[in-house]
C-alpha cells in the first residue's frame, strides 16, 4: 500500500512541476488528479501537501536563475552587494503586494465562493480565449529584458496577478498575460512569471504548514517521506518544464496553450456535469 501511495505522489509532484510553469492552471490538473487519484491520507495532510509541494517547484527557479537572484557575490574575499539583483528583488516584492494583500484578507471568502470545479472550468475556457486572442493582436513590445521593467510595470503585472486568487485563473497565466499586455516580450513576462512564484509560493507553503501545525496536527514518518517525494519530483520536472517554456517561446507564441486551456475546461465540465 506505501509503495502505491509513493507512486501516486509521484505522479502528483510530474503533474505540479509541469503545471506550476506552463499557463495552463495547476488547481485545474490538481482537481483532476484528486478526483481520480485518491491519497491514502487524512484530509488535513492533504489540504496542506498540495500546497507544499510547490516548495519543491521554488527551487527550481532559485538553482536555475541563481546568479541573476542571489544579490551579492564574493571577490576577493569581500561580500559585493549585486545592484542589479537588488534592483529585481525590489521589483518582485512591489510587485507581489496586490495578491498579498487581496490573499491573507479574502483567501477564506475567495475559497468558499470560487473553489468548485464549475468556476475553475470557466476560467479555464475563459483565460484560454483571451490568450488566443491576445496573441493574434500582440505585436509591439516596448520591455525586452528583465532589467529594463519599470517599478509601474511590475506593480501593474501585480495587480494582474490578483485575478489567479481565483482557482482555475493560472497564477503563471494571468501575470504572463498582463505583463504581454502592457508591453513586455513573452521571455520578459515568464521570466518574471518565475520570480514572483518564489515570494508568493513560499509564503503560501508557510502558512499552510503552520496552520497545519497551529491546529495539533504531527506529521507521522510516512507523511515526511510523501512530503519529500512530491517536492523532489515536483523540482526535478519543474527544471525541465521551465527550461521547455523557455526555449519554446523563443519561436512560438502561448496561443497553443490557450486551445489546451479550452480543451481541459471543458474536459472538467463535461466530467463534473455528467458524473
Amino acid at each position: 500500500m506505501n509503495i502505491i501511495e509513493l507512486l501516486k505522489v509521484l505522479l502528483i509532484g510530474i503533474v505540479e512541476g509541469i503545471t506550476e510553469w506552463l499557463p495552463i492552471s495547476s488547481t485545474g490538473h490538481m482537481i483532476l488528479v484528486d478526483e481520480f487519484i485518491k491519497l491514502n491520507v487524512t484530509d488535513a495532510f492533504k489540504e496542506m501537501f498540495f500546497v507544499v509541494i510547490q516548495l519543491g517547484a521554488i527551487f527550481a527557479v532559485v538553482v536555475l536563475y541563481i546568479k541573476k537572484l542571489i544579490p551579492f557575490s564574493v571577490e576577493n574575499k569581500k561580500l559585493i552587494l549585486d545592484k542589479k539583483s537588488l534592483i529585481l528583488w525590489l521589483k518582485i516584492i512591489i510587485s507581489c503586494i496586490p495578491a498579498a494583500v487581496i490573499g491573507l484578507l479574502f483567501e477564506d471568502e475567495l475559497d468558499a465562493v470560487f473553489y468548485n470545479s464549475y468556476v475553475v472550468a470557466f476560467m479555464l475556457i475563459l483565460y484560454g480565449i483571451l490568450f488566443i486572442i491576445i496573441e493574434k493582436k500582440n505585436k509591439k513590445t516596448t520591455v525586452n529584458d528583465i532589467d529594463s521593467l519599470s517599478y509601474r510595470t511590475a506593480f501593474s503585472i501585480g495587480l494582474f496577478q490578483v485575478l489567479s486568487l481565483i482557482p482555475g485563473t493560472s497564477r503563471s497565466g494571468a501575470t504572463i498575460l498582463g505583463a504581454i499586455l502592457i508591453g513586455t516580450s513573452r521571455e520578459v513576462a515568464a521570466e518574471f512569471t518565475f520570480f514572483l512564484a518564489i515570494p508568493v509560493m513560499a509564503g503560501a507553503s508557510l502558512l499552510k504548514i503552520v496552520k497545519y501545525v497551529l491546529e495539533g496536527f504531527i506529521l507521522s514518518q510516512f507523511e515526511i517521506i510523501i512530503l519529500i517525494t512530491g517536492m523532489l519530483t515536483a523540482f526535478i520536472v519543474s527544471v525541465l518544464a521551465i527550461k521547455f517554456l523557455v526555449g519554446y517561446i523563443k519561436k512560438n507564441d502561448f496561443t497553443v496553450f490557450g486551445w489546451y486551456r479550452i480543451i481541459l475546461g471543458v474536459i472538467v465540465l463535461l466530467y463534473f456535469v455528467i458524473f
